[in-house]
């Protein structure tokens, strides 16, 4: 049942979050007519029903894990190094004016695929597998999509940049690491990645 609930709730979230990837023209018809407010309001309580499912049917199937494969102690390392990018990718998508923006272009999404691949690197159960192989399909297909709308609106350019803004964001982002690492990963999800 867990299994279940945690699919539902990944392809609600998932789903929610593709329908500018595989329906752009359907998604701005909607925006248009529902208004800018309404169809955000439509996709947020859609992410969070979604993601509700997905964090309960989880943490039921974790319970009772089936394993394909147990991950070497190394692949830990590797794990949050790994995370530890994604965190500083995630914030660069934030902070104006910082260079990992500029070169990366989409750094939210660049944070997620190695959000993604770390979790797999270090997780070997079917739960792990499946829902971080979702992510990363995700995340994907979205930066290849993302990429070819930058290419079709001309948006390639690169915007002015600076050493400080580029600085604030690896330091926050390391911050945002070290807090989620050391203290909100065991609160919330149960498991200390530093023991």
């Amino acid at each position: 049942m867990g299994m279940l609930i945690m699919l539902t709730g990944l392809v609600l979230f998932l789903g929610v979050h593709s329908v500018r990837i595989f329906a752009e023209d359907w998604r701005n018809r909607q925006r248009r007519r529902l208004g800018a407010d309404t169809w955000r309001g439509i996709y947020a309580v859609l992410s969070l029903l979604g993601l509700g499912l997905l964090v309960w049917g989880y943490g039921q199937v974790r319970e009772t894990p089936t394993w394909i494969w147990i991950p070497p102690l190394g692949m830990r390392h590797a794990s949050s190094l790994f995370n530890l990018l994604a965190f500083i990718l995630l914030v660069a998508a934030y902070v104006p004016g910082n260079a990992i923006k500029a070169k990366v272009h989409h750094p939210m999404v660049a944070g997620v695929k190695l959000w993604a691949v770390a979790h797999l690197m270090a997780n070997g159960s079917l739960a792990h597998i499946i829902l971080f192989g979702s992510f990363l399909a995700w995340a994907v297909a979205d930066f290849i999509a993302a990429r070819k709308r930058d290419r079709r609106n001309l948006s390639s350019h690169s915007p002015a940049t600076t050493l400080a803004a580029t600085g604030i964001t690896v330091v926050l982002g390391v911050l945002a690491w070290g807090v989620f690492a050391f203290w909100l990963h065991g609160w919330l999800i149960g498991i200390k990645p530093f023991g």
